[in-house]
């Protein structure tokens, strides 16, 4: 028994020898030892990063696993799906994973973009680490609204025309925009097609790339520390790898516990199949991360002073968006009236948020 554990043992050194020639595991072991997490009261928030890389891989394993037997067709997606969950063995787990864990993915990257704002993990000199973050929001909204009409049921049908519609709306691009996105004047065959390629090809390499950018710009400025941390005489860290590490993944098996049971006790539904001339049903309204600006395009009247209503709520919509962007230019730390305000806006803009989002709900 001994001479077989020696030869494991063996056998171990020179795997991890043989890799550490060709790749620099040894260097990059020797980084994440060294690099420390700081330990306070909204440690919490760094796991958020964490968990979405967790929804990242659960969203492409189980994409693959749905692509093996979905059909991108305008006739045949609907009975694919439909076979996928009646048919296929566990089809109706890997499918119900997928559509919850895609709303819970934005879910949590929004979650995650709050708690960096308020840490003001967005000034110098992590500005493009906060530009990528709001870019791996976008692509997962993105994401998320081009998987929706795959599956082509009732609901997904005329939520993705309303969607379309609602991006018609944008002024001098907005008809444009609509057509292109559809392929023509109504939503068929060559919706279908654009949607699919686009969620099942140009977007996962979107996400690679503006994921791999973003997680080397963390390596590279390390973890933001919030202000009053930085101002205290004895701060504690502690070691990313092994310790932060170790407690990330109890983190994650608690989430992949809690997600399975959200997917087990409440399955992702499927609608009745579409039929094309009939009306929409009432109360059709789009996912709830987009509801928000569907209820400000809601709620604006027709016509406002000498402009459309629907202009001016795009244009509502894309200024409060932009302070987003403008935040790491706006609020720079060197100003404590500023930069209280930037506080105040976030909170203004997150309450705001979530009362828009709830009247969508309630309609």
């Amino acid at each position: 028994m001994a001479f077989e554990t020696f030869k494991k043992m063996n056998l171990l050194k020179f795997g991890y020898d043989w890799l550490n020639q060709r790749v620099p595991l040894e260097a990059a072991i020797k980084f994440a030892t060294k690099k420390e997490v700081p330990v306070h009261k909204h440690s919490i928030w760094y796991y958020m990063g964490g968990i979405c890389m967790l929804f990242v891989v659960l969203q492409l394993v189980t994409g693959l696993l749905l692509m093996v037997h979905y059909v991108p067709s305008y006739e045949g997606a609907y009975q694919s799906v439909m076979a996928i969950n009646n048919k296929i063995p566990f089809g109706w787990l890997i499918r119900s994973m997928h559509s919850w864990g895609a709303n819970l993915f934005i879910a949590i990257l929004v979650i995650h973009m709050f708690s960096t704002y308020f840490m003001k993990a967005y000034r110098s000199p992590r500005e493009l680490t906060w530009f990528s973050g709001l870019g791996l929001i976008g692509l997962a909204m993105v994401f998320g609204f081009t998987g929706y009409l795959l599956p082509m049921d009732e609901m997904a049908f005329f939520a993705t025309k309303v969607g379309v519609d609602v991006a018609g709306e944008a002024p001098f691009i907005g008809e444009l925009v609509a057509n292109f996105v559809r392929g023509g004047e109504e939503v068929g065959q060559a919706t279908m097609n654009r949607f699919f390629l686009i969620h099942v090809c140009a977007l996962p390499a979107a996400l690679m790339g503006a994921l791999g950018l973003h997680l080397l710009l963390i390596q590279i400025h390390g973890i933001s520390e919030p202000e009053y941390f930085k101002k205290l005489s004895i701060k504690k860290y502690e070691k990313f790898f092994p310790d932060f590490i170790m407690n990330d993944m109890f983190v994650w098996g608690g989430v992949t516990l809690l997600f399975l049971a959200i997917v087990c006790l409440n399955p992702w539904p499927l609608g009745p199949t579409i039929d094309p001339s009939a009306p929409a049903p009432i109360g059709i309204k789009p996912e709830w991360y987009f509801l928000s600006q569907f209820q400000v395009l809601k709620l604006m009247p027709s016509q406002f002073l000498f402009f459309e209503g629907a202009h001016v709520a795009m244009a509502i919509i894309g200024a409060a968006a932009s302070t987003m962007v403008l935040i790491p230019f706006l609020d720079t730390g060197k100003n404590p009236t500023i930069s209280k305000l930037a506080t105040i806006w976030g909170v203004v803009f997150l309450i705001a948020l979530g009362v828009l989002t709830y009247m969508g709900l309630q309609v």
